[in-house]
């Protein structure tokens, strides 16, 4: 019953101004007919009442249609110039009031969608000038290289020549190919195979090619492992990927003659893992930018692509996982976490 005689529509509220027009309209003649004047004075007050009604519904048509779309306009014009600053105050429980609400949720999504489009289109642009930063300096010695093979007639420069030009062409290879996988992973083109194996045996065959099974090393390894099978449940090639880059990223940085420290410990159902190098730390306030692609430290020489820490990042991301960087008192230590499965 309640609801019968609400008004929350626009039809209901004409519907019933119309029928309360008609209702005074009806009563004021008859009121005005029945008073002790003339007729010419009854027809007189009669029409001033009819004049006052007609003025009170035009107040309250323009109330209840008129202004609310006039606020619905302008809003809509407003958005219309990409101006979503100011949102449609208009509060009612009608159509309108539904219209606007609708009109600010779209302002919203087209400001959050615009918003994207500018990240997006500033990304592109520093990806363009760092990736034509960094073809810059093998493509000039490429041609450093080309142009002396020409006039070069000992056969053993010409053979130096050749392999530093092919040692160039492969840096630029495995830029673009990590380059392309890194976006794949960022566009979710490339999605994660889930499979069940044992994490320890995984961090023992990586480490151990990266860190033991190569020649002329010039620190001294440390490493803490779980001496027992320690099962999780993720992409394993992927995962095998994040140990490669921040394995190999703390062998480039540790000091000569250095410790690099490796630790794999499990706790409340979750794999720890932190690796260490001891060395030069990394400035606080550019922590969080080695995880974005092509940051590398200033004072750093030409080598690397300055993108496997944001594979690393974008890896573990995508599974929610935590991981992070400190500086430590004589180096910094890289970590992540991962679940226990059974």
């Amino acid at each position: 019953m309640k609801e019968l005689f609400s008004l929350r529509t626009v039809r209901k509220k004409i519907l019933m101004l119309s029928k309360l027009a008609g209702v005074a309209l009806i009563f004021s003649y008859i009121l005005s007919t029945g008073l002790p004047v003339s007729e010419d004075a009854s027809f007189l007050l009669w029409l001033g009442f009819v004049l006052l009604l007609v003025l009170g519904i035009d107040f309250f048509m323009g109330r209840f249609i008129t202004r609310p779309i006039d606020k619905l306009n302008a809003s809509a014009k407003r958005m219309a110039g990409l101006d979503f600053s100011a949102p449609c105050d208009l509060n009612s429980t009608d159509e309108f009031g539904e219209l606007s609400a609708s009109l600010n949720t779209m302002a919203d999504n087209l400001q959050q969608a615009l918003s994207r489009l500018e990240n997006s289109l500033a990304e592109r642009k520093e990806l363009v000038d760092s990736l034509s930063h960094e073809m810059k300096t093998p493509l000039g010695i490429i041609r450093a290289y080309a142009e002396g093979l020409q006039d070069e007639t000992d056969e053993a420069k010409k053979q130096k020549y050749t392999q530093v030009i092919v040692s160039e062409v492969e840096r630029m290879n495995g830029l673009i190919v990590t380059l392309l996988d890194l976006s794949a992973l960022e566009s979710g083109a490339a999605s994660l195979n889930i499979s069940r194996f044992d994490f320890v045996e995984l961090v023992e065959t990586v480490a151990g090619r990266l860190l033991i099974d190569v020649p002329d090393t010039n620190f001294e390894l440390q490493y803490e492992l779980p001496e027992q099978t320690v099962f999780v449940r993720t992409d394993r090639r992927r995962m095998e990927q994040v140990l490669d880059n921040l394995i190999v990223n703390a062998r480039k940085n540790v000091s000569p003659g250095g410790i690099l420290r490796l630790e794999l410990t499990a706790n409340n159902r979750t794999l720890h893992f932190s690796i260490f190098n001891q060395g030069r730390p990394i400035p606080e306030n550019n922590l969080p930018k080695i995880w974005t692609k092509f940051y590398r430290d200033s004072n750093a020489e030409y080598s690397g692509s300055g993108l496997g820490l944001s594979i690393v990042a974008q890896i573990l991301s995508m599974q929610n996982l935590p991981y992070g960087a400190e500086n430590q008192a004589d180096g910094v230590r890289f970590y992540f976490s991962i679940p226990v499965t059974e």
